[in-house]
């Protein structure tokens, strides 16, 4: 038995956003179903550990705003508090780190804290020579690869077995139940489908804009479709201006919700419409078909969904992808008219219900 496979205290780090975490999933299971001993803890943004209630296959969590993730050079100089992640890394023994990533990321910076933290088994996937800081180096792959199989590339190099490449999530009953309260809190009918549309997303670059996805809401409501329109709290603007007021069969929901009955509303709807953005992958994860509006900021094959139902909007552009924070150039790869976006989800719509009658 190889030293990973024999591990049985192992730390996941993904310090990342939400949907990140989400896409970890497969990769955290094959490791559990592999090594079904092995206690595993995730090491996770603020936002990204609210996910972890989502993967059963998570027995703890460490929550970290790592100063290697900062973007913008925001937090304050303080290296006591860097020696403090290292001081907890030790207190729990840890025998191995799995280091995740994305494809622009390195993993040597978590991986020299885990050396300092003395966990003997280091590995992540990498384009630079970073030492010995990590005991297991795989090369990185094509930029292309989609994270989901980026995460599984690298268990699988340590000898973990993946039997299921899906992405899964764990909806908890209470979750599901609460979902017809909050459909009635927005107004809407919770006998009738429901189209969610989530006009949001962590950067200005991946939001179609919001005066087009006001009157996709519009469309969609004539013809006679509920919509609800959710976001978080600090997106509640946002929302509201998409749903606008006395729209027959449009409901808002802004950080009414948690994470888990958030899925569940996912879960319920006959169609989601967003970016490329945490709804497209907790959709992909729960089967609902996908409307994505998908920015030209990433490659497709990086994060779109892979088993369920989609159809992904996008103008090709000389500048994709781009990986900007915000678009300069008025979002050329976003130019759909409100229409062309009823039409797509209508006709999606229609192939799923048609699917489901078969």
């Amino acid at each position: 038995m190889s030293d990973w496979l024999a591990a049985r205290n192992i730390l996941a780090v993904r310090l990342d956003n939400i949907g990140d975490v989400v896409l970890l999933g497969p990769a955290l299971r094959a490791v559990k179903e592999t090594v079904p001993q092995a206690r595993l803890t995730l090491l996770a943004s603020p936002a990204g550990a609210t996910a972890a209630p989502l993967l059963p296959w998570i027995d703890d969590v460490i929550v970290w705003r790592a100063v290697w993730q900062d973007v913008g050079g925001r937090m304050p100089f303080d290296p006591h508090r860097e020696r403090g992640l290292v001081d907890e890394l030790s207190r729990r023994t840890f025998d191995a780190a799995l280091i995740f990533t994305s494809f622009s990321q390195t993993p040597h910076v978590a991986g020299y804290a885990c050396y300092l933290a003395g966990i003997p088994l280091r590995a992540g996937e990498s384009k630079e020579f970073g030492g010995s800081t990590l005991t297991v180096e795989l090369r990185s792959g094509p930029d292309e690869l989609h994270q989901v199989e980026r995460n599984l590339r690298l268990v699988e190099r340590l000898g973990f077995t993946t039997c299921d490449r899906r992405l899964a999530i764990k909806i908890s009953t209470d979750a599901r139940r609460a979902t017809t309260m909050l459909l009635a809190l927005a107004g809407l009918d919770s006998a009738r489908p429901v189209v969610l549309l989530h006009p949001g997303a962590s950067c200005q670059a991946r939001r179609f804009p919001a005066s087009r996805m006001r009157e996709v809401c519009r469309l969609l409501s004539r013809a006679g479709w509920q919509v609800l329109v959710t976001g978080s709290q600090r997106e509640a603007a946002l929302v509201e201006f998409v749903a606008g007021t006395g729209v027959p069969g449009v409901g808002a929901l802004a950080g009414r919700t948690s994470l888990a009955e958030f899925a569940a509303l996912i879960e319920r709807a006959a169609l989601v419409i967003c970016g490329n953005t945490l709804p497209l992958h907790l959709a992909d994860a729960v089967g609902t078909p996908i409307l994505g509006l998908y920015a030209g900021t990433d490659y497709e094959e990086q994060w779109q969904p892979r088993f369920t139902r989609y159809r992904l909007l996008r103008r090709p552009t000389p500048c994709s992808p781009c990986y900007r924070f915000d678009c300069p150039f008025g979002q050329p790869c976003l130019d759909y008219s409100p229409g062309e976006v009823v039409e797509a989800a209508l006709s999606l719509v229609a192939c799923s219900e048609s699917a489901v009658e078969r």
